[in-house]
């Protein structure tokens, strides 16, 4: 569900103060072109993410769900130069796509794509000792959103904020849909978040060039 005027709006917003540059534009453009699915966040959602991870001093990130990168480099370029991204992405043809538009954003040393489920990939991060995040963003199969916030609340300190993107659904996620994992999903995410002393969160519904939806913030507390 879309509206000419919300897609007005978020193309004003973007030309006057989101605007890109030439290495999103074609991380955009390389994306379409390898058949990647158009679900990238809209450009000033892509600046919203970078102002995030900017004011929340984030030096350590995490992102749950790659696609071709575009949002990748929006928080890459947010930390300072001694910081890292972390983004794990299953689909071994969307990491490459990624890995390339990361590269030539200038972006390869400070991120680093891993390949696989997230629910195989988080494991290791966490027997690595990755952790703890300063800011984790998800943007995943939305099926598994209880299981991703749990293991972005595992990998995380005291202060840091975890984003989930896609939480409206088009204003469905209100009511049960047994039938649509997506929504019984991020439902159960909700309740997680919700009978979750650690986390103290909000959420929010969002009209622009992506149609109707929503991202949801938490905070972890301790």
């Amino acid at each position: 569900m879309t509206n000419p005027q919300w897609i007005a709006v978020d193309d004003y917003f973007t030309e006057t103060i989101a605007p890109g540059d030439a290495a999103l534009t074609a991380a955009l453009a390389d994306s379409t072109a390898a058949g990647l699915p158009e679900i990238a966040v809209a450009p000033n959602q892509g600046k919203l993410l970078h102002l995030l991870a900017a004011t929340q001093g984030a030096r350590n990130i995490l992102e749950i769900g790659t696609l071709g990168g575009y949002s990748t480099i929006w928080l890459a370029r947010a930390l300072p130069a001694d910081g890292r991204l972390i983004t794990l992405e299953y689909d071994p043809a969307h990491a490459d796509v990624a890995r390339a538009n990361i590269a030539r954003a200038g972006l390869d040393k400070t991120v680093e794509v891993r390949t696989g489920a997230a629910l195989d990939t988080l494991p290791v991060l966490e027997t690595e000792g990755a952790g703890p995040f300063d800011l984790v963003f998800i943007d995943a199969d939305k099926a598994n959103n209880p299981h991703y916030v749990a293991w972005a609340l595992k990998l995380s300190r005291p202060g840091t904020l975890i984003i989930v993107d896609n939480v409206v659904r088009n204003g469905r996620v209100a009511t049960a849909h047994p039938d649509d994992p997506a929504i019984t999903g991020t439902r159960a995410m909700f309740d997680l978040i919700a009978a979750e002393p650690r986390l103290d969160a909000t959420a929010v519904q969002t009209v622009g060039t992506k149609g109707y939806d929503g991202l949801l913030l938490a905070r972890v507390t301790a």
